[in-house]
Parts: C-alpha cells; sequence; structure tokens
C-alpha cells in the first residue's frame, strides 16, 4: 500500500480508537458522574461558580438555555471589537502590529466568537500578542458553547416529559476545563517539543543558509494552534495558517492537527449514545455521517494523488501528485485527507492552499460545508444532524401512514415548520451572499477588480466558497478572493451570524418543546431510528435537502471549471 495511503489509514484507525472512550467520557461529566479527574477539576470549577455567581443547582429550560447562550456571546463579542479596534496601543505588542479597522473588526470578533475563525487578515503582521490571546480564549468559549448547547438537546432527547434541561453554565464550564483545556494542554506540548514558539519575545533575527538575513515572527503559536484545532475554530497564528512550518513543523504534527480536527465532534456522537443508553442509534449515526465523509474524501485523495490534468497535458510528470499549493513535508494525499476533515467539520484550518485544488476537489471541500452535518463542528455538527432526524422521521411517517413519533415524541406542524426554515436558511444564505457577490463584479468588474485575480469559473468558486465557508461556521476560503474590503467583511459577518445562532436556536427549540410532550411508549408500530434502513432515509435526506440545492451553482463553479481543464 502507498505509504500516504498508510498515513491517513492510520490517522482514521487512531481518531476512531480515542472518540469512542472519549464519547463515553464527555457524556458521563454531562451526566455528572464520577470521573478520575474530579479531585483535580472539581475545585478549580467551584472556583468559577464562586467568581461568577454562578448556582449550579438552578435547572434552566429551554429558552433560558438559549438566553444564556446568546448574552454571554454577546459580552465576549463587545470585549473582542474594543481589544481588535485598540491593538497598536494596549499592551503585548512587540511588532508594533496596528488595530484593526472597524469593518476588519466586526469581522474578526463575529468569526471567533461564532466558531467560523473566517480570516480576513494575516496573524503575524495584522495582530498583537494581545489581539491573538483574546481570540485564543474565544476559541475556547465557542466550542465550549457549542457542547453545552448540544448537551442540552441530549438530555431533551430522553425518554420522559419535562422542561428542565440541566443548567448552560455547568456544562459550558465542564467543558472548558475537563475536556477542551486537559486535551489543548497535551496537543500543545507535543507541538512546543516538535519546534512550534510558545514564547511572548517579538521577531527574531534569522540568517539563512545563503547569508541573507531575514525577521521570523514568533510568540504563543503552541496554545493557539492546539485549542484552533480541538475546538474545530481552525483560526491560524500565521496566515498561511497550518501549512506553515511553525504552526505544523513535520508529518508527526501534521498527524496530530489532523487527529484533532474531527477527535471531539466524532467523540460527541457516542457521548449521545451514552447519555441516552441508545448506543446502537449512535451507531447508525455514525454510520451515516462517515459515509457521507467517506463519499467526499475517497475522490478528493485520488483526484489529488493523480495530479493537475492541465500539467499532464505538457507532459510534465507529476509523481508527487498535485503539489500546487501544498507543502512537501505532508504529500498530496495527507493534504486531502486534511482539507476534507476541515470541511467536513467547521474547524477550516489549512495545511494546503485549498484555491490550488483540483477543480472537483475544490467541489468536495465545498460539499462538505454545503451539507454541514457530516460530524460538524464542536457540539452544532450534532445539531445539524438532528435537523435530518426530524425531517427524515416526519417523511418516513408520512410514508408509513403513521404519526411520526423520534424516541417516544409525536413531531407535528410547529417542529416540521422549525426543521424546515433550518434546513433552507443554510442554501438562502449561501446562494443569496453569491449572487449578490456576482452580480456587483459582473455589473462593475472595474471598480470590484481587486476581488479576483482570477475571473470565470474560478473566481465564481471563489465567491461560492466564502460564503459558502461563512454559511457553514468553517472559515478556510479560496484566498485567490481579495476578501478585506467593507463588503466582505460586512457580508460575510452577517452571514456568519446568522448561520451560527439561528441553527443553534432551532433545534434547541424542537428538542425543548418535545421533551415538554407526552411519552409514548414504543410498539410494534413505531418507526425504529436505530437501524440502517432508517440511515439511509437519513442519508437521502441529506443527499436530497443540502447537497442537491447547490447543484446549479457547483456547475457554474467547480464542475465548469473541471470541464475546461479536460
Amino acid at each position: 500500500m502507498n505509504t500516504e495511503i498508510t498515513g491517513i489509514v492510520l490517522m482514521f484507525i487512531l481518531v476512531a480508537a480515542m472518540a469512542i472512550p472519549l464519547g463515553k467520557y464527555i457524556g458521563k461529566i454531562f451526566s455528572n458522574e464520577k470521573t478520575w479527574l474530579d479531585k483535580i477539576f472539581n475545585p478549580i470549577d467551584r472556583i468559577f461558580y464562586r467568581l461568577s455567581g454562578i448556582d449550579i443547582s438552578r435547572q434552566m429550560n429551554w429558552k433560558q438555555h438559549l438566553l444564556a447562550l446568546l448574552v454571554i456571546n454577546l459580552l465576549w463579542f463587545l470585549l473582542a471589537m474594543f481589544v481588535l479596534t485598540n491593538m497598536s496601543w494596549l499592551p503585548l505588542n512587540p511588532d508594533a502590529n496596528p488595530s484593526m479597522s472597524a469593518d476588519l473588526a466586526f469581522n474578526t470578533a463575529v468569526s471567533f466568537i461564532s466558531n467560523t475563525n473566517l480570516q480576513h487578515y494575516s496573524g503575524e503582521t495584522g495582530m498583537s500578542y494581545l489581539g491573538q490571546l483574546v481570540l485564543m480564549l474565544f476559541q475556547f468559549i465557542s466550542a465550549g458553547c457549542g457542547m453545552a448547547i448540544c448537551a442540552v438537546v441530549f438530555f431533551a432527547m430522553k425518554e420522559r416529559t419535562t422542561d428542565k434541561l440541566g443548567n448552560f453554565y455547568f456544562y459550558f464550564v465542564r467543558s472548558c476545563t475537563r475536556v477542551l483545556f486537559p486535551l489543548s494542554l497535551i496537543v500543545a506540548v507535543m507541538l512546543l517539543l516538535n519546534g512550534t514558539p510558545m514564547t511572548f519575545k517579538g521577531k527574531d533575527t534569522i540568517t539563512t543558509l545563503q547569508g541573507d538575513t531575514v525577521q521570523v515572527s514568533r510568540g504563543p503559536v503552541a496554545g493557539f494552534v492546539a485549542i484552533k484545532q480541538l475546538g474545530t475554530n481552525g483560526g491560524g497564528f500565521y496566515g498561511p495558517n497550518s501549512a506553515h512550518p511553525l504552526e505544523n513543523p513535520n508529518y508527526f504534527t501534521n498527524m496530530v492537527e489532523t487527529i484533532s480536527i474531527i477527535l471531539i465532534p466524532m467523540a460527541m456522537i457516542f457521548a449521545l449514545g451514552y447519555i441516552l443508553k441508545r448506543k446502537k442509534l449512535a451507531w447508525v449515526i455514525f454510520s451515516v455521517m462517515l459515509t457521507g465523509m467517506l463519499l467526499l474524501l475517497i475522490p478528493t485523495v485520488i483526484n489529488e494523488m493523480k495530479g493537475n490534468p492541465a500539467i499532464a497535458k505538457l507532459s510534465i510528470q507529476q509523481g508527487m501528485g498535485s503539489m500546487e499549493g501544498k507543502e512537501v513535508r505532508f504529500g498530496a494525499a495527507a493534504s486531502a485527507y486534511w482539507a476534507i476533515n476541515t470541511t467536513c467539520t467547521s474547524n477550516g484550518s489549512v495545511n494546503a492552499m485549498h484555491d490550488s485544488l483540483t477543480p472537483l476537489s475544490g467541489m468536495f471541500a465545498m460539499l462538505g460545508m454545503m451539507v454541514n452535518a457530516f460530524f460538524g463542528g464542536v457540539g452544532v455538527g450534532f445539531l445539524n444532524f438532528y435537523i435530518f432526524i426530524i425531517l427524515a422521521v416526519f417523511i418516513s411517517g408520512l410514508m408509513v401512514g403513521r404519526t411520526p413519533e423520534f424516541l417516544g415524541k409525536k413531531i407535528e406542524a410547529k417542529e416540521m415548520k422549525i426543521a424546515m426554515i433550518i434546513a433552507l436558511l443554510h442554501p438562502l444564505l449561501i446562494l443569496a451572499g453569491t449572487a449578490i457577490a456576482s452580480h456587483l463584479y459582473a455589473h462593475d468588474p472595474t471598480a470590484y477588480a481587486a476581488w479576483l485575480n482570477n475571473p470565470g469559473y474560478h473566481g465564481f468558486g471563489e465567491m461560492l466558497y466564502e460564503f459558502t465557508s461563512s454559511s457553514a461556521n468553517n472559515g478556510s476560503g479560496f484566498e485567490g478572493l481579495g476578501d478585506n474590503t467593507p463588503f466582505w467583511n460586512i457580508a460575510c459577518g452577517i452571514v456568519m451570524l446568522l448561520a451560527r445562532y439561528l441553527p443553534i436556536i432551532g433545534p434547541v427549540a424542537i428538542a425543548g418543546i418535545l421533551s415538554n410532550k407526552k411519552y409514548v411508549p414504543e410498539s410494534a408500530g413505531t418507526l425504529k431510528t436505530d437501524t440502517g434502513t432508517f440511515g439511509l432515509m437519513v442519508f437521502a435526506v441529506i443527499a436530497i435537502v443540502a447537497a442537491l440545492s447547490f447543484f446549479p451553482a457547483l456547475a457554474l463553479g467547480p464542475i465548469a471549471e473541471h470541464f475546461l481543464l479536460k
């Protein structure tokens, strides 16, 4: 077997082997069961509760959970805006980097609060160390919020009638202190030992082998990169993200970072099985997500290892595959594996430039974000999948002439209206945003010439990718797009806000409403949701509602570009 393929298989085996026990551990901490880390973290948790005046014994309904989530995010957004627009005179700025403009600060603050981490700036030149540290904190907060609100949905799905769904702050603090922090510490140490900087000193002067003197940016990189990967955040400390040799020095660190991307999203599925005591349901969900991911991964790896057909026409050998925009230390296959991992989740970090992917590989990366339910972001990935479960249950019930039920609760008109609004929101934001941008460029290409260095099919794909990434809370980009402009900063900021919070509000509302309904025990006529047949139904709903909605836009971009190269 090709050694590059062996590396991919090994990474997948390792992440799956770690996700199962981690999922059980997450289920235990949300259920407030004893774990071996209690002696370490119980005192730390109590400090946070005491300082903030939180009473974790106070039970919340679904509306109170959402209110807590929205208020805490608003406060952190205001703090981010203050720091980002005043970095030039605030401390920890040894390289004298400037403050951000208001529109760029708005985009960046929204981006990191919403777990998107879309970056219209280059970190080493556009951020002070204080700014980087604040964004590092928000990477913990946004991931912790996603895990906490997902826990609310888990407990709402349990087989009983209640409006008491635990305490948001209890789930949030535990997610940060008992999952995100210890895992980030482990990953940061591994990166540090392999050459990733962790310092508050400014740029270092280096003499190259040619005798040239260059200034190399440093900073608290190892800690930043660890949570960027584990929290499905994805924002890079440096402009090239994990393609930069100081963020990702070698193949071992590449394996660590790749595994970190999908570890917690995968573990959350097994946490669901533990909390609901329905392991079979968890495995059905896992199988559907994995099948979808593999359908995107396998052709992407093949395409990148075969090389670029346009270069092949020039009789140039591509023994290493399509290496434009990729790092030799990783290779084409590992870069393709990362690309699908990072777009099937809401991570968005890159170890190669997605703008240089072959056209169909770029399409598969976009499809991962357009579906936005194959593992997805930390916590919120399951919330997106939950909408498709509700739709599949309703359609299946209509097909067999029975009242749709999910886990003993009847699904009625109110839940379906919410589910359809959320399912259609994602295509609306992406396609409407791309249409507006295309209209502006087509009607005045001179005024907007800075947007596209490569107009035509690929330029359309760059704009489509940007809005897809924003709506999927992903943050990666086809970086040929000139995106640091008021239009892109504000438009993407609005899309990120709507695409983060409405898809959280919808599933939590559905789960909260269902949890308050009378529980109906299963009978001989109950639709089984933990079977392969139901898994196929969910996959069909995802394919029809999500993937096919974007086919016309994809045909105008990467598909047309593919045939052009042929």
